[in-house]
């Protein structure tokens, strides 16, 4: 037994499978094995063990990665489970490789999520103590008060969540519609802010993710630039993570 030891959610994570979270689902599932014998959660993996998802033998981590972002239409939902759910991202977009959402967008919402196949970057972007900031084109049904933007800006408790949602910055943009800039990602975090003001979200979209700007037509996905890359790492710089020019190729891709 070697003592090059590695958790086997960090495990599936490096090697581009799915996410860590998305690894503790599967592993919880019985869906993992390690040496054709289903592990308990925690479980580490050794030098030589054979790990499998599904009867599929899982691979050492990968060296070029990927990292789209993607208009999402409404109606589109951010799974990697596509046997249950049929309007599923994954199916949607149809990349080549294998690659998974970072985070979530309600389905009743539109505009930008990124998606990837390095699980190890998944945690540093969605992690809400690190303050990365999300921004948001949002139209309500009623006309926007001045006490609506300082509630919305100031913090709400979200009953539902246990939680106060942490301030932010909200702008009226017109009559019915307002930006919002968030630094944390909870539940329907938006629309239950507004539904605790009495407020009804028509549309909802996500326009910036940090440095990651939408910029593309509605249901297309690109690459990352060289540049947005090295930003989004300068962001997360308590990643271990360095970028490699000569392995980042960037292409832009239609649908």
């Amino acid at each position: 037994m070697s003592d090059n030891l590695t958790r086997l959610n960090k495990y599936l994570s490096e090697a581009g499978y799915c996410s860590r979270r998305e690894a503790d689902r599967l592993i919880d599932a019985g869906r993992v094995t390690i040496n054709d014998v289903i592990p308990e959660m925690g479980t580490k993996v050794a030098t030589g063990d054979v790990v499998k998802v599904d009867g599929e033998i899982i691979g050492e981590r990968k060296k070029n990665f990927v990292y789209l972002a993607f208009n999402k239409p409404v109606g589109i939902v951010c799974t990697t489970d596509t046997r249950v759910e049929k309007d599923n991202i994954i199916d949607y977009i149809n990349y080549p490789k294998r690659i998974f959402p970072i985070g979530r967008l309600d389905k009743p919402s539109e505009g930008l999520i990124l998606l990837t196949d390095d699980g190890d970057i998944v945690n540093k972007i969605l992690r809400a103590s690190n303050n990365h900031e999300k921004e948001y084109v949002v139209t309500v049904d009623k006309p926007i008060s001045q006490t609506f933007i300082e509630r919305m800006s100031g913090g709400i408790y979200i009953e539902e969540l246990g939680k106060r949602t942490k301030k932010c910055v909200v702008k009226k943009i017109d009559k019915y519609t307002f930006s919002i800039i968030l630094t944390q990602g909870l539940n329907r975090q938006i629309r239950r802010m507004c539904d605790y003001l009495n407020y009804n979200v028509k549309t909802l979209k996500r326009i910036r993710i940090m440095n990651i700007v939408l910029d593309m037509p509605l249901g297309n996905y690109r690459e990352l630039t060289e540049e947005e890359f090295k930003t989004l790492s300068d962001l997360i710089s308590d990643s271990k993570k360095t970028f490699d020019p000569k392995q980042h190729h960037h292409r832009r891709n239609r649908r």
